[in-house]
């Protein structure tokens, strides 16, 4: 641990002024003794600290003076040059404390004098007229009444003078922060000066009474002033109440007074006088909401409630400001007021709290449970308990908590558990959802308050229904903090009623087992949030609960591996297991400290087998959990075992590409704090020894084991840091170079050596070498540029290395390759150049050459790395600039070429590059910038001038057709003619083939850079054609527009301004500075280009928000005036207007958002109140056609601002005026209108009820109280009522004429979302049921999609009780048989409202069985009595599907209501009545030819399902009852209607899937027996596709002895012609069919095999064709689904054809297999990665291979899979003998495909063309390199261990052939390579290096059987590659794992 320096403090020197310094002079002595001489020699001190040592000694100087000395002038004089002192300093200088802390202790008879002279210095200083003094002199009066007795007594003094104080010119001021400080002190004076508490100063003639007076009418104007600061006037509140409480006589009268200003009903005659002047205002009716509030504020703050000391006028004041209050609640919407008003609630309950204690029984009678107050309080509570502030949210917590203690106190000790208020209180909160997040902070309350039994009692289950809610992040911080209070709580319950020990096993069941059950089987996100929020909090509780923890998690992680699958916690494949659980456990436990010691984990608790294992896991959680455990701990400097850094080295391995962000995220962070940890106890180590060398050198033990501790350190870093480098590699992916880059950074930042440390263990920069500093800049070329910034931020701490590795001519082509890449038409390659352009800028790396016209800086050491850096980044943007203004000037002539040949944004990028690395405050070479900015607007300027009219064109992505025909040419050259008339080319005229130049010519460098003052002449070495595509000419405009709104948004944040052009402090000009915003304004109106005017917001932005800080008022006002030019313009709605109305008005929305998002917040946001006021006036509905591009102009722009997240509360007050908006604006007749009011609509939704996180749309997140809804919004209560009466008055009317209202879709799409309040019973305000009798007649609608809407919007407006009711009186509206008029769009939308009313009320949960039974049976009588509708007496086949719809939801919740008891169904007839309307439907009698109605399938398909739950049930009585079937599945499966044989075929899939896995019935049902051949005739005649699939798919679950050989007998076919047949299904059908047909077909030849020993050799043929199959199916184009399939079949087949100890198959059809197995392996998509692991975790698992690897029966991640499937084939091929014929396969593996090195010969020689979004390879997981290394280094262990040798040299000839010619044309092609490839080439250069890497592995093998070489010393130079940087050293041969 390094020396820290001490922060020196710092202390501001006191001064005095010249007169007291004479004074000083002229009494001090010539000994320098007395007090005089001590305060000159102080103040002639330039030193703050030092002064503080003298201003101690000045009252032990005068304690050694004798009384006589007061009369001495040299004490009297220093005491009032003392007093000067202390009223000069500044109030926080640490003098000013000393100072007044010695004073405090001034003898007795020097008291009278020093305050008189304190006195008389702050009676000067409260004469003043200087008004920027009044703030010094109210810190003073402050400071004297803090803590300092001398000060307190002045003030005293001079109050009894009557002098004025603190007050009257306060309101001068103009600093709001001064106003609040003179009011606090006011208050302080009040409170504490001891003259108030008395009552001489009470009359209307002391000076006192009159300053109070005038303070108290000061107060009241501050209290009322609107445009003051709410703190402000919150404390003038305070004050107010405060001054009236000490000046009203008696104190009695004071609660009436107060009440009667709350009231408004102040009685101006019996009111004293000096009141009525001075608080006359607050008298008037008229007083704002604010005020009052403020007043309520004082009133409980300022009162005394404690004690019983406010009598009953006080008792009538609390209840008074309570309803004042919650009056205030329902007028006060503003946000800031509203957490005003929630934190007064919550004092006002603080207040009734401390009255009760002490209060009259009427007081009690108010306020227990049961009164209103209370009531409303808990309506408060429920409305704004899910507030989006946090802070509103945490007052309500408050208040139910006070609300619950209050009623205690009311109630006087009774027993509260069986307390009504209680009771009824828990009931209404368990109902509840557990998405409302009120719910958790309320029951957390409760459980404090009245114990948790009493919830446990109601519902056991309450644990594991909250940890089933953890997955959902916003939900985890409350439902932990309710967790974590109950399991509290039940432990001391527990405790106190159990004497012996057994009450733990019931805490832990309770607790603890469902916590293990979530670990174990959770998904990831919940298991993520348990451990993170609720694992530490039981561990810290309850440290011996680990014990319990870790002892079941092994017992169930030892009954897997012994193969006992029935264990409850294992969990699937997919699932952490056990193992994951304990790892969890254990990391948790070892951070928190509950572990001793590593060493007690390692060896009681965990062994090291299970470590590795959790390691490499297959659950990505376990791995990170596994690793945490290891680098994870309470203690800094525990040191690191030698087995957590093998297993540290053994994970970085295997887990560097890992795919998910958040866990290579986890995984650098802690290997980080394992590296701290490594630092830090490498520290202490050092420190041991050096102390042990100096003190103790006999001990030369401990030395030794210390030496020995730090070198096994710093080789362990030496060690990862190699690994982390070879990870690097030539094709490696994003995530591979994401994580080693990370973690290389994570090293170089640890194990710095700042300035003062002592020791470091290790330092990166001794392990770097030429090649590795070469592989850190090849991460340039990646295209991400996540890898470029990890990559250059390394290089940047390895600065001091990097000067060693500089070569000249590499450098010369560096800085070329940078302006080719800068030109290049695909965008990411000018990213690479910035990133290459700033690491030569900060080496000091540049050419020479350009330093001829940049001045040289003459400075010391100490700035020359700065200024080296300022000449370097003008040396480079001059010369870009120089380039880029002689293209821009090219450009102007010819866009098109431009596009093609030279897209100039990739030039402007990398000044934008350079300019931002700039140490901006600290340049010096200010003359040379000023006129390179200007030239970068003007040429910024003349860019944008060029490429504008195609981002401003009315359609700027067409801009140039792609034919070439006559009249496309036509419409063309009309376009550009229009467009761009300075274009003076005929390229429009001509067909669009180019000829193009080449790049620049950058060769002779030097000559380029001597001319470059004049324009610099390009020229092409050779001709060639290329295609210009409207693409290319878009992207190269837009980009170019977005990098100039970039550079000018960066110029103005980062260059200071100058305020006159002749100022030297600024390279910008105020006028540059409004030039830049008027270009601003221009592209962003005018721009219809999405990507332009985006991005030049994000420029706009950047501007506004330094004009917003900037001291220059004419700058600071821009905003506001370009804010009135734009709306000004936008209301004209002038035909002129250059304004774009479509595109959602293009950049419009994006200008105004950057002028009001920059506004201050703390402010009044004056700008936003005036612009929203004008927008919601210009969006309402308007008869006047002219003003509709307004409106939709006001539309867009108020949903960009709703959007705005940076706007923030302040924006919700205008929710409601944009929520009538958009409604009224959605049936306007204009469709820009409509479709406008659409998205507006969309963003105020997500504004109110939050982002939604998942995709359903009905989801029960996202969801708010109808009473919390209209609380916040109460507008829009009246609105919406009147809305939707409207529109059901009219929905259906008696014309006939079909009225959509289209308004309908918006106001059911927001009440489907509102839900009912707990209050909603017990109040009438606010409250959902007038909306439900408009939502059920919207039911009526016309429209189908209305009718649905109206039936899900009805369901949370009924209570959970009062479903049932409402459902029968929906039901008695339905029409009977007999009538004869009835509209069946009736019948439709009040079926749909039945079925949506049952399903939620099936769906609630806490319902007693027996009423929910009985409820259930009253409805069930009901739609008996309509079940016409459902039978063919009712035409309409629509309103007959949902009726049936009913009826099958009636039997699932009946049947789900009454298992094991007596069928409540056949109890009321209702399956007699079922069996009948199946037996009359369509499905037994059939349906005429050709029927087609409308409603159709939905009715089928509903007839079908009501159909097959007859059939079940049927099945299930059987045994009891014999009842005929009503019909049969053959006949279902005979149906002429594919809707009705897929539902059957699902059912049937269903229970077969079920019975297979073993989760449902251990036995088919009898129905289902000896249904094979039903089955087969089924395939051969389907013609359905998902039909014929799903057939398929019941075949594969049955077990084929039951029907194979029933083929010839029922279709003909033998069994190997069915198999053949089945793999041509799976050779020609699409993907779906063909993966099951594959799996069928496996599962047929696995049959034939396991049956048919003697007879294997008549398949042959089709074994070939099936692994041709399997074969095809692992290809990477395929769709993931049959891959999936592959992966299945290679699994269940691994035993008979992967692992056989006697192979079935050719040896050559055997590795073509294990082929596919790797293939799958390195499959980009991660589901075929994971589920191909299970083929890995088969084959390990057998009889044969278990001892192949230590890693058997473990589910392990795809990244070792890879490993240990080459190292179990290897060790296969050993057993089967099979050396020979097996290893020149494998080397063709490791050699490659024939055609990769002809793709490398190709992509040399081909004529290069740009294709603009042309998709590169990127390999985001599959690494060829780490498949040849793992196949490499398994190859080398099998021939070492066998000791083989081909018997012959010509055996492996053929492949030495292929090698040395592959050796000889890489040569030839690395030779050709450009200077600088790895930048240039980078695709040809990446894949040649990866060919030249296999090829050298395959040389290498070849060595060591031929006998050269052996594998330890295997170093081979074959490869002539000049433009070769670097090679890939293949790790050395080691152990598998």
């Amino acid at each position: 641990m390094g020396i820290k320096k001490k922060k020196e403090m710092q202390v501001a020197a006191l001064t005095i002024c010249h007169q007291d310094l004479e004074t000083l002079k002229s009494f001090a002595d010539v000994e320098g003794k007395n007090l005089a001489s001590l305060l000159l020699h102080c103040v002639q001190l330039t030193d703050g600290v030092s002064q503080i040592h003298y201003v101690k000694q000045i009252v032990p100087l005068l304690e050694k003076v004798d009384k006589n000395g007061v009369c001495d002038p040299t004490i009297q004089s220093c005491l009032d040059v003392l007093a000067g002192i202390y009223l000069s300093l500044s109030l926080k200088n640490p003098l000013k404390k000393v100072l007044s802390s010695s004073l405090n202790s001034l003898p007795e008879f020097f008291l009278t004098a020093a305050i008189h002279s304190f006195t008389s210095r702050l009676q000067e200083e409260l004469n003043t007229t200087d008004l920027y003094s009044y703030r010094k002199v109210i810190d003073n009066i402050s400071s004297c009444m803090e803590n300092f007795n001398l000060g307190r007594a002045s003030v005293n003094n001079l109050l009894k003078n009557g002098k004025k104080c603190a007050g009257n010119h306060i309101i001068q001021t103009q600093l709001m922060n001064d106003l609040l400080v003179g009011i606090r002190v006011s208050m302080v004076l009040v409170q504490k000066v001891q003259d108030f508490q008395e009552d001489l100063w009470k009359t209307s003639s002391s000076p006192i009474w009159q300053n109070m007076c005038g303070l108290l009418s000061i107060f009241t104007k501050f209290l009322i002033d609107d445009d003051l600061l709410q703190t402000i006037r919150s404390t003038s509140g305070l004050a107010v109440i405060l001054f009236i409480k000490t000046m009203l006589h008696p104190s009695e009268k004071i609660p009436h007074l107060i009440s009667s200003l709350l009231l408004h009903s102040v009685d101006c005659t019996s009111t004293p006088e000096w009141f009525m002047s001075s608080c006359r205002s607050l008298c008037c009716a008229d007083v704002s909401e604010s005020a009052v509030l403020f007043l309520c504020q004082g009133t409980l703050a300022m009162l005394d409630w404690q004690n019983g000391s406010v009598g009953p006028n006080g008792e009538a004041l609390l209840l008074d400001t309570a309803h004042v209050l919650f009056t205030l609640s329902s007028q006060i919407k503003e946000p800031t007021l509203e957490m005003f008003l929630s934190r007064i609630l919550a004092s006002w309950t603080n207040s009734a709290i401390q009255v009760l204690e002490s209060s009259s029984p009427s007081l009690r009678d108010s306020l227990n449970g049961n009164s209103s107050i209370v009531g409303r309080l808990l309506e408060y509570v429920y409305t704004h308990w899910e507030h989006p502030l946090d802070a509103l949210r945490h007052q309500t917590k408050i208040m139910f908590r006070n609300l619950l203690q209050m009623h205690q106190l009311t109630v006087e000790g009774a027993d509260l558990v069986p307390d009504l208020f209680f009771v009824e209180l828990t009931e209404s909160l368990l109902r509840l959802e557990w998405h409302i997040k009120g719910k958790y902070t309320c029951l957390g309350c409760l459980v404090e308050c009245v114990g948790i039994e009493h919830i446990l009692a109601i519902d056991k289950t309450i644990p594991s229904q909250i940890l089933e809610v953890m997955g959902d992040q916003s939900l985890v911080p409350y439902a932990s903090d309710l967790l974590e209070t109950m399991f509290k709580n039940h432990k001391s319950h527990l405790k106190s009623q159990t004497a012996e020990s057994t009450w733990i096993d019931q805490w832990h069941e309770t607790w603890v087992s469902p916590l293990l059950f979530i670990l174990c089987e959770g998904n990831l996100d919940q298991k993520s949030y348990v451990i993170d929020y609720y694992l530490p909090k039981l561990l810290s509780y309850s440290p011996e609960s680990l014990q319990y923890m870790v002892k079941i998690l092994q017992t169930s992680i030892d009954a897997k591996t012994g193969q006992e699958q029935s264990f409850p916690s294992l969990g699937s494949c997919n699932s952490r297991g056990a193992l994951g659980a304990l790892m969890a456990c254990l990391r948790i436990a070892r951070a928190h400290g509950h572990l001793q010691s590593a060493a007690d984990t390692w060896e009681n608790l965990v062994s090291g087998a299970r470590i590795k294992q959790g390691l490499v896991h297959h659950h990505c959680q376990v791995r990170i959990d596994t690793l945490g455990l290891l680098c994870e701990s309470n203690r800094s400097t525990e040191v690191v075992s030698v087995e957590e850094m093998q297993w540290i080295q053994f994970f970085i391995t295997y887990n560097l590409n890992s795919q998910s962000p958040g866990v290579r995220q986890q995984i650098c962070s802690l290997l980080k704090k394992l590296f701290c940890r490594i630092q830090e106890s490498s520290q202490v180590l050092y420190k041991l020894e050096q102390s042990k060398s100096k003190h103790e050198p006999q001990n030369e033990l401990t030395k030794q084991h210390t030496s020995v501790s730090l070198q096994q350190y710093k080789n362990f870093m030496s060690s990862i840091c190699n690994s982390l480098f070879e990870a690097l590699f030539p094709g490696s992916s994003y995530s591979t170079r994401f994580s080693a880059l990370t973690i290389l950074g994570s090293v170089a930042e640890v194990f710095h050596v700042p300035e003062g440390r002592i020791y470091t263990v290790y330092q990166l920069s001794h392990d770097i070498d030429v090649g590795r500093f070469q592989t850190l800049m090849e991460c340039f070329t990646s295209t991400f540029e996540d890898v470029k910034i990890l990559a250059f931020d390394l290089l940047m701490k390895l600065s001091e290395t990097a000067v060693h590795f500089q070569d000249s001519e590499k450098l010369q082509g560096l800085f070329q390759a940078a302006l080719e890449l800068s030109t290049s038409t695909k965008p990411y390659d000018c990213v690479t150049a910035s990133y290459l352009l700033n690491f030569l800028i900060w080496q000091d790396a540049l050419p020479s050459s350009l330093s001829a016209h940049v001045t040289q800086l003459a400075c010391g050491d100490g700035d020359r790395s700065a200024a080296v850096v300022e000449r370097n980044t003008l040396m480079v943007i001059k010369c870009l600039m120089e380039i880029l203004e002689e293209e821009v000037s090219q450009a102007e002539n010819s866009l098109l070429q431009a596009a093609a040949s030279f897209p100039m944004y990739g030039r402007v990028h990398c000044i934008t590059g350079a300019l931002q690395k700039l140490p901006i405050n600290s340049l010096q070479l200010v003359s040379e910038w000023k006129p390179v900015v200007e030239r970068l607007l003007l040429m910024s300027y003349r860019l944008s001038a060029v490429v504008s009219p195609v981002i401003q064109s009315s359609s700027p992505e067409g801009l140039i057709p792609m034919d070439t025909d006559s009249e496309s040419a036509n419409r063309l050259q009309m376009i550009l003619n229009e467009i761009q008339p300075r274009d003076t080319n005929d390229y429009f005229n001509q067909a669009k083939i180019l000829k193009e130049c080449n790049n620049f010519d950058m060769e002779d460098l030097n000559a380029s850079v001597l001319n470059i003052d004049t324009s610099t002449e390009i020229k092409g070495k050779e001709e060639k054609t290329c295609d210009v595509t409207a693409q290319m000419v878009l992207v190269c405009c837009w980009r170019s527009m977005k990098e100039v709104a970039l550079l000018l948004g960066m110029l103005c944040q980062l260059l200071p301004m100058r305020s006159v052009p002749e100022s030297s402090d600024g390279l910008l000009t105020v006028e540059q500075v409004k030039e830049i915003g008027d270009y601003f304004k221009q592209n962003l109106l005018q721009s219809r280009h999405r990507g332009a005017f985006e991005l030049a917001y994000t420029g706009f932005v950047k501007l506004t928000e330094v004009l917003n800080r900037c001291p220059n008022v004419d700058l600071q006002k821009l905003p506001e005036q370009w804010l009135w030019s734009v709306l000004e313009e936008i209301k004209c709605s002038d035909p002129s207007s250059k304004l774009c109305a479509t595109r959602r008005s293009a950049g419009i929305p994006f200008y105004i958002q950057a002028l009001l998002a920059s506004e201050p917040k703390k402010g009044k946001m004056d700008l936003l109140k005036i612009t929203m006021k004008e927008l919601i006036s210009l969006a309402g509905p308007t008869n006047d056609l002219q003003s509709t591009v307004p409106q939709v102009h006001a539309l867009n722009i108020l949903r960009a601002l709703f959007r705005d997240t940076r706007l923030g509360e302040n924006i919700i007050p205008y929710v409601a005026h944009g929520a009538k908006a958009a409604i009224l604006g959605f049936t306007s007749p204009v469709w820009a209108v409509r479709n406008s009011s659409t998205l507006l609509f969309s963003a105020l939704i997500t504004r109110i009820f939050g982002v939604k996180r998942g995709k359903d749309e009905h989801s029960k997140t996202n969801r708010m109280t109808g009473r919390e809804f209209f609380s916040r919004f109460p507008e829009l209560y009246p609105f919406l009522l009147k809305q939707l009466e409207t529109v059901a008055n009219t929905v259906d009317s008696d014309t006939r004429e079909p009225n959509r209202h289209p308004s309908m879709f918006l106001l059911l799409l927001v009440l489907e979302r509102l839900y009912p309040s707990p209050m909603d019973g017990t109040s009438s305000a606010l409250s959902m049921g007038p909306f439900v009798p408009f939502i059920m007649r919207c039911g009526r609608s016309p429209v189908y999609h209305s009718r649905e809407m109206a039936a899900r919007a009805l369901v949370p407006f009924v209570m959970i009780d009062h479903i049932p009711n409402t459902i029968q009186t929906l039901l008695a509206t339905l029409p009977s048989c007999t009538d004869q008029c009835f509209r069946q769009n009736h019948i439709h939308g009040t079926l749909l409202q039945v079925f949506h009313l049952l399903q939620a009320y099936s769906d609630s949960k806490h319902r007693t069985n027996s009423d929910f039974q009985h409820e259930l049976t009253d409805v069930t009588l009901c739609t008996k009595a309509k079940l016409w509708l459902a039978k063919r007496q009712n035409p309409c086949l629509v309103t007959r599907a949902v009726y049936i719809d009913i009826l099958f939801l009636l039997t699932c919740c009946l049947n789900k209501s009454t298992k094991d008891k007596e069928p409540v169904l056949e109890n009321l007839g209702f399956w007699e009545e079922v069996r009948g309307i199946i037996s009359a439907s369509e499905l037994i009698t059939g349906f005429p030819s050709a029927f087609k109605v409308p409603g159709l399938p939905q009715y089928l398909q509903s007839l079908t399902r009501l159909a097959i739950a007859a059939v079940w049930a049927t099945a299930a009585e059987s045994g009891k009852r014999a009842r005929d079937v009503p019909i049969s599945f053959s006949r279902l499966l005979e149906s002429t209607f594919p809707e009705v044989r897929s539902l059957t075929l699902e059912a049937l899939l269903e229970k077969f899937l079920s019975t297979a896995s073993g989760l449902g019935e251990k036995e088919l049902p009898p129905l289902l027996c000896n249904m094979g051949e039903k089955f087969l005739l089924l395939a051969m005649k389907e013609n359905h596709p998902e039909c014929f699939y799903k057939i398929l798919k019941i075949l594969h679950c049955m077990n084929p002895s039951e029907w194979l050989p029933q083929t010839e007998h029922c279709v003909h076919l033998t069994p190997k012609e069915f198999l053949i047949w089945t793999m041509d299904i799976a050779s020609n059908e699409r993907s779906e069919i063909q993966s099951v047909a594959l799996r069928l077909a496996s599962k047929i030849i696995s049959h034939h095999m396991q049956t048919c020993v003697e007879n294997r050799e008549s398949i042959s043929a089709e074994l070939k064709q099936w692994v041709q199959l399997v074969i095809l199916s692992c290809e990477d184009h395929l769709p993931t689904e049959s891959r999936l399939a592959a992966v299945e079949v290679l699994a269940s087949t691994a035993p008979l054809f992967l692992t056989n100890p006697r192979p079935i198959l050719e040896l050559q059809d055997t590795l073509a297999l294990w082929k596919c197995v790797l293939t799958l392996l390195q499959s980009e998509e991660q589901a075929v990665r994971d589920a191909a692991t299970e083929i890995v975790t088969t084959a390990m698992s057998q009889e044969n291979t278990c001892q192949s690897t230590e890693f058997a029966l473990c589910q392990v991640d795809a990244s070792i899979a890879l490993d240990l499937a080459l190292a179990v084939l290897c060790d296969l091929l050993q057993q089967w003998d099979q050396l020979a014929p097996g290893l020149p396969i494998m080397l063709g593996w490791l050699l490659g495909e024939s055609d990769d090195l002809v793709v490398c010969v190709e992509s040399m020689h081909q004529v290069e063309e740009d294709y603009l979004f042309e998709k590169e390879a990127v390999n985001f997981w599959a690494e060829t390199l780490i498949f040849v290394k793992y196949l490499c280094k398994h190859l080398f262990s099998l021939l070492s261990t066998s000791g083989w040798r081909p018997p012959s040299p010509e055996m492996l000839c053929h492949l030495q052939r292929m090698v040395s010619e592959q050796c000889r044309l890489l040569s030839q092609l690395f030779r050709e390579l450009p200077p600088a490839a790895e930048f240039v080439k980078t695709v040809e250069f990446t894949r040649m290096c990866i060919q030249k890497e296999r090829t050298l592995a395959c040389l290498r093998l070849l060595a060591f059987l031929e006998g050269k070489e052996g594998e330890d010393t295997l170093v081979l130079s074959v490869l002539d590659s000049p433009a070769e940087v670097r090679q890939l050293t293949l790790p050395r041969t080691e152990a598998a794992c």
